[in-house]
C-alpha cells in the first residue's frame, strides 16, 4: 500500500504544470496557445523568455526527482518501485489531470527522475543531447536521439535489474512518441531550430 501510494504520489506531482502555472501568474496568458502549444521549458523559452524557460525547467527536473526520491524512501530504496515512479512521474508530465490530460513530452521529468535512479547513465545520455543540440540546433532530435539510446546507457554502464530496464525502454519510448509531431516537422524541414534567445526558423 504504501508503495502504491508513492506512485500515485509520483503521478500528482507530474501532474503539476509548471510551465503553465508560471506563464499563467507573469502574464495572464495560456501558454498552450503560443508556439508549439506545449507547457514544457522549450516552449516556455520560446514564447515568455529565459527566465520562465529556465525556472520551469528546473521545477520540472525536480518534480521528476522528488517523486523518485520519495519512493525510494518509502520502498527502503527498491528500484523496482522506483523505476514505476519515474514512470509515473513522467506520464503525469505528459497527461496531467489538471489541464484535461494535455501536458508536456516529459523530457525534464525524465532527468529528474533517473538523475535519482541512474545518474551515470542519463549523464552520458545528456553528453549525447548536447552534442546533438550543438550540432544542429534542434532540441527536439537531440532529445529524441537521447531518449532512444538511453536504455542502452543503462543496460551498459549499470547492468540493472530487468525491471529498471524496461523502465528506461518505456521512458524513452514515451519521450519519442511525445515528439512525434517534431519528428514530422524534422523530416519536412519545418521544425524550430534552438537559440539562447528564442526561435529561428
Amino acid at each position: 500500500m504504501i508503495a502504491a501510494l508513492g506512485i500515485l504520489i509520483a503521478y500528482l506531482l507530474g501532474d503539476i504544470p509548471f510551465g503553465y502555472l508560471l506563464v499563467k501568474l507573469t502574464t495572464g496568458r495560456d501558454v498552450r496557445a503560443s508556439g508549439s502549444g506545449n507547457i514544457g521549458a522549450t516552449n516556455v523559452l520560446r514564447t515568455t523568455g529565459r527566465a520562465a524557460g529556465i525556472a520551469t525547467l528546473l521545477l520540472d527536473i525536480g518534480k521528476g526527482y522528488l517523486a523518485v526520491w520519495l519512493e525510494g524512501r518509502l520502498t527502503g530504496g527498491n528500484v523496482e518501485w522506483m523505476s514505476a515512479a519515474a514512470l509515473a512521474v513522467m506520464i503525469g508530465h505528459s497527461y496531467p489531470a489538471l489541464l484535461h490530460f494535455r501536458g508536456g513530452k516529459a523530457v525534464a521529468a525524465f532527468v529528474g527522475a533517473y538523475l535519482c535512479l541512474t545518474p551515470v547513465p542519463l549523464a552520458a545520455v545528456l553528453v549525447v543531447f548536447v552534442v546533438t543540440v550543438a550540432w544542429t540546433r534542434y532540441i527536439s532530435l537531440g532529445s529524441v536521439i537521447a531518449a532512444g539510446t538511453f536504455p542502452l546507457a543503462v543496460w551498459l554502464i549499470e547492468h540493472p535489474p530487468g525491471t529498471v530496464v524496461i523502465a528506461a525502454i518505456l521512458s524513452g519510448a514515451l519521450i519519442i512518441y511525445r515528439h512525434r509531431e517534431n519528428i514530422a516537422r524534422l523530416h519536412a524541414g519545418t521544425e524550430h531550430a534552438f537559440s539562447l534567445g528564442g526561435s529561428r526558423q
